[in-house]
Parts: C-alpha cells; structure tokens; sequence
C-alpha cells in the first residue's frame, strides 16, 4: 500500500525573525542536495527491509519527481542520476528547471546532476570534474605520489567501517583491480559539475555551483580525500576564472554526497580553511584553496543522519559555502527524527524514494550599499 511522498519544510535560522523574513535585506534563492539512488542499484537483495513495490521504476521515479517539485528549490544538485535523458532532463525541463549532467566515467550509468531554474538564474560557464584525471598525477614508473592534491595511500582510513552497505552490495560485482597500484586505486569513475550562473534579479550576482559524488569505501579514505582536494583545487581555478572574465568575486557553493562523516578527514579538510572550524588537522599537510563552512554545522548542528537503512545511519551529504560579507544561510530544510513513523525499518520506502534524505539551505545575497 503506498503513501504520499514526505514533505519538508525550510526552518528559518535561529535569530531571523517574521520581520526579517517578509522584508529580505537582499535576494533570496534555495538550494537542495539530494542523493536519490539510482535505479540501477535498486535490488531487492541490497534493501530487504524496504516494500518491493516502492523499490519499482515507475512508482519510484514519479515520488522522486513529487519530492523535488514539492521543495521546489531555485537549484537541485543530484547525485546517482541514471535515466537522465528518457525521464529527468524531460520532466523537471516541464517544472521550470534546465539541466547539466554529468554522466559516471567508464562503465557506470548515473552521475550528477545539476537543475537550476532557468527564470531565476542564467548559466554563464560551466566545468566538468573527473576524478579519473588524477591518475594523471601519479609519476610515471613511480607507485609513490608527492603531488599536493593526491596524498593518495598517505592517510589511514577512517574509522566507520559500514558507510553506505548499499554501495557495500555494489563492491561485490565492482572489479577494483590491485589496490597497491596507485594508478588503478585512483580511478573510481566519480565525477562532479561546477558552474556559474548570473541571478536574474537586480543585483545580477554571480554565484558557483558545484555538485560532486565521492568515492564510498571507508577503507579507502586516502582516495576520498584525494577527491576532494582536487574537487577544491579545481574549484579555486574555477573561481579564479570566473573573477577575470566577468570582473566579479563570485560567491561559492559545494554540494553533495561525500561519503564521509562529521569527523571523517575529508570532511575535516573541507572544512579546515574555515578559521572558525576550531579543528586540529594534524594529518593534513595544507589547507584547502577555499574556505567553507557547512550551512547545517553553522546553524543547527550537522543532522544525525542523511542515509538511514537498518545496515548504516549516518551523515553523508553536505551543504557548504564559502563565508563573505554578501551571502548568508537563512533557513535549513529539516529533517525527519529517526523515531519518525515514515522512515521507522528504513530507507527507502513509499515516503521516502531514496536511502538518503535530501538536505536543502536558504541563502540571501546581501544588497551592497551604494557609497
């Protein structure tokens, strides 16, 4: 028996009050990071507890759709996006949105997405990220790596053992090749998008919007973080690019799912060039190019949980941006209580079409004052 999708609010940050909120200093526009399982990991042998008739395409996808037509979001940043060209792309093009995506390299059929409301934004320059392309930092005839984006077999795995067991169930049939050989270690087929849009509104601000996916495994947490450095040194060359051509300083946003936890290095990393993480990096030998913040640590603290099933509960997906004087969260959208009756067994089910939750944050650009 089906039910209707869950539906969530935005919550407003605590301080902004119902005067703030209905006279806005500057312009509003939300984004939502969303893994929504692609259907190509559906098994029932990979999610025993869910309902099989809401692990089924047809039902599924369409409460897919229902969830992000009800957030409604100015932006949607996907990860495991499979059926791009036959379902999404279409259909959320109906709700107003147009699309980049960014297909998984080698054999992989999802990737990311990014959806972003053609009336509110116009996309200026994008990029595509391969994480594949850091195997082209791996010195010939050389396995050990001194490149300052890699690191690669320099940092011990994390501890968490069990993160996303769906993702557990694909390793089975994923042939990873020799693990000691940097070169087949590094190349995990994950992907990400980064782009610039001009915001139709008055202020015509330039905003970076990128979307990623790391690697899964726990045990290789030295390949997650050589994903994210790149992600950072990639972004800051981006930013920089942006800057020249439109003579702007663009504010910046990283979203996804990073397969690591709050106190996972890579999340660490992300977030150390913040100087208001307070967080002892002694395992890191520098500090990313861009500093980010988490809009959920900022506000109200990281969730407990973004993927929930009865093998793994934990914090996954990310909101971050980098703090400046024009732009500043102004709501989360919240989350469900694990003892909620919806997702009680596990994810996914009729309310909820994926094993992840989507996350989402409110931002408003600051007017500048004329001098």
């Amino acid at each position: 028996m089906s039910s209707a999708p869950a539906s969530r609010k935005f919550v407003s940050v605590e301080g902004s009050d119902i005067h703030s909120r209905s006279k806005p200093d500057g312009f509003r526009f939300s984004l939502v990071s969303y893994n929504i399982l692609a259907q190509v990991y559906v098994k029932s042998s990979s999610f025993p507890h869910s309902p099989s008739s809401s692990l089924k395409w047809k039902p599924r996808s369409n409460t897919i759709l229902e969830v992000l037509k009800d957030l409604g979001a100015d932006f949607f940043c996907l990860q495991e996006v499979d059926e791009f060209e036959s379902f999404y792309k279409g259909n959320m093009q109906n709700l107003g949105y147009s699309s980049i995506y960014m297909k998984r390299s080698g054999q992989k059929r999802d990737g990311c997405g990014l959806f972003y409301k053609h009336d509110c934004a116009e996309l200026l320059l994008e990029e595509k990220i391969e994480y594949n392309d850091l195997v082209k930092s791996i010195p010939d005839g050389n396995s050990s790596n001194d490149d300052d984006h890699t690191n690669i077999q320099t940092v011990h795995a994390d501890k968490q053992k069990d993160v996303e067991p769906k993702n557990g169930s694909k390793s089975n049939t994923e042939d990873r090749g020799d693990p000691n050989d940097p070169r087949v270690r590094l190349k995990r087929d994950c992907v990400g998008i980064m782009a610039a849009f001009k915001f139709k509104d008055p202020s015509r601000h330039i905003v970076i919007v990128a979307n990623t996916h790391l690697y899964w495994d726990p045990e290789w947490a030295d390949v997650k973080l050589a994903q994210a450095k790149y992600l950072l040194f990639r972004l800051a060359k981006f930013k920089t690019l942006v800057s020249d051509r439109y003579e702007c300083i663009p504010e910046v946003i990283v979203a996804g799912d990073f397969n690591s936890q709050p106190g996972d290095t890579v999340y660490q990393y992300l977030v150390s060039g913040n100087p208001s993480s307070n967080l002892m990096l002694n395992c890191l030998d520098e500090s990313p190019p861009i500093p980010l913040c988490s809009v959920y640590a900022s506000t109200r603290g990281e969730p407990p949980f973004t993927n929930y099933t009865p093998g793994f509960t934990g914090t996954l997906d990310y909101i971050l941006f980098s703090p400046s004087d024009h732009i500043k969260p102004i709501s989360f959208l919240e989350l469900p209580d694990s003892d909620a009756a919806d997702i009680v067994g596990g994810l996914p089910n009729f309310s909820y079409p994926s094993d992840h939750l989507p996350i989402g944050a409110e931002f408003e650009i600051i007017k500048e004052v004329d001098e």
